[in-house]
């Protein structure tokens, strides 16, 4: 299951909360973004349970996040072998 979780954080701790993002297990990728929100999340797991117990036990339970949107992948459209990255 693959998940992209958008996440708006309070103003000072953008890099504290993407530290603490990227050490969970699941998360494959943290990008600190311009735009809409602060912080972009790219999520693995081995299935859904996994997903919401990363994401309602473990992610909005970091200090500084203020507000996340939880985006679910159906397909990887992909010129590159996402498995060997």
């Amino acid at each position: 299951v693959t998940a992209i979780v958008l996440l708006d954080t309070e103003r000072d701790k953008v890099n504290s909360v993407a530290d603490e993002l990227a050490a969970l297990d699941g998360v494959s990728e943290v990008h600190s973004v311009a735009g809409r929100v602060d912080l972009v999340a790219i999520i693995r797991v081995p299935e859904n349970e996994a997903l919401a117990e990363l994401v309602t036990g473990e992610i909005r339970q970091i200090e500084g996040i203020t507000d996340t949107e939880t985006l679910i992948g159906f397909r990887v459209h992909s010129s590159h072998d996402l498995e060997k990255m």
